[in-house]
């Protein structure tokens, strides 16, 4: 991580609003995008693995996100049939869903815990099961810049799509209180969070990114030092003539547009010695929200790693006491 920090002044970042313009047809756009991923949805299928994880109930998960693709995830949960809330988790730049039972927080604190695979990714700090069987045309290596000319071309469209649609299943899962349903991640993971909880509506009950990533793209991509962003910043620089196309796309899906649409309870958190996601971009989206229930806790010596377990701590604490328990 950075030894100093990599962003603006605390005091000038707790005020700090981008003007970011919103395309015309957002709206519709995602409108649109979930209405086809919703009339192409297959059944949601659960069954039973084998895991080290005794204490807990471990099933497979494979649900239907964007156009219709199979997408995998876990359900770990405490054992019985008790009416739980649920806390859905999305994957880091890289990762997937991991191991049966390797990932179990939430619900070793009384939660039913989702966990999302993340389509074409899942291969470059732990392990993922689900492919993205779409293609884009010339990108740089990695999925930020994959369809990136087109927004509907745009790897992050089927992403964030998948992510809607879990929250549509797990609302019916048995065993879930529908009522009181919480997103969560960090990193990417924090930004499909954000785009969960402006994309589902009502049914997403609380919001707890990450130093969350995808967000005030115009100003991560020319000022953050380290990948993903650079991704685009290395495209850019082939394709000299693409800015305002790429620029359009990532309006698109930009985090601190989105959160505009959440009114839901959030709890951010931030690292001040961020050289993936600076700080600006959370304070963006942080800023963006419609909630009258919003807090936003600062690790100032921190990087990317943010919090760790000691903001895990606080996340319970505070989402116990907004779901009643």
């Amino acid at each position: 991580m950075a030894q100093t920090f990599t962003d603006l002044p605390l005091d000038e970042l707790v005020d700090y609003r981008p003007a970011l313009d919103a395309p015309d047809d957002l709206d519709a756009f995602w409108s649109d995008t979930l209405a086809e991923a919703r009339a192409a949805a297959g059944p949601t299928v659960l069954a039973e693995v084998s895991s080290p994880v005794r204490a807990l109930h471990v099933r497979d998960l494979t649900f239907t996100g964007f156009g219709g693709d199979e997408i995998k995830g876990w359900v770990v949960r405490p054992h019985g049939d008790e009416e739980l809330p649920a806390v859905v988790e999305f994957i880091g730049y890289g990762g997937g869903r991991g191991l049966p039972g390797e990932k179990s927080a939430w619900a070793n604190a009384g939660y039913v815990h989702v966990i999302m695979d993340t389509r074409g990714q899942g291969s470059s700090w732990s392990v993922g099961d689900t492919p993205d069987p779409h293609g884009s045309a010339a990108a740089f290596p990695g999925v930020m810049t994959r369809g990136i000319l087109d927004s509907r071309d745009y790897y992050y469209r089927r992403l964030y799509t998948d992510a809607a649609r879990l929250i549509d299943e797990v609302s019916r899962l048995d065993g879930v209180d529908a009522s009181r349903i919480a997103v969560t991640g960090g990193s990417q993971g924090g930004g499909l969070a954000i785009a969960a909880a402006a994309l589902a509506g009502e049914t997403v009950a609380a919001l707890l990114p990450d130093v969350p990533f995808l967000a005030d793209f115009p100003r991560a991509i020319v000022r953050t030092p380290l990948a993903p962003f650079t991704e685009i910043t290395r495209f850019l620089s082939i394709h000299r003539d693409a800015e305002d196309a790429v620029l359009r796309t990532l309006s698109y899906v930009d985090g601190a547009i989105l959160a505009r649409r959440i009114t839901v309870p959030a709890l951010f958190s931030v690292a001040l010695m961020d050289d993936i996601v600076l700080p600006s971009g959370v304070f963006a989206s942080f800023h963006a929200l419609q909630s009258s229930d919003a807090a936003i806790e600062v690790y100032r010596y921190n990087g990317h790693e943010g919090g760790g377990y000691r903001h895990f701590m606080k996340q319970v604490a505070w989402l116990d006491a907004r779901f009643g328990r």
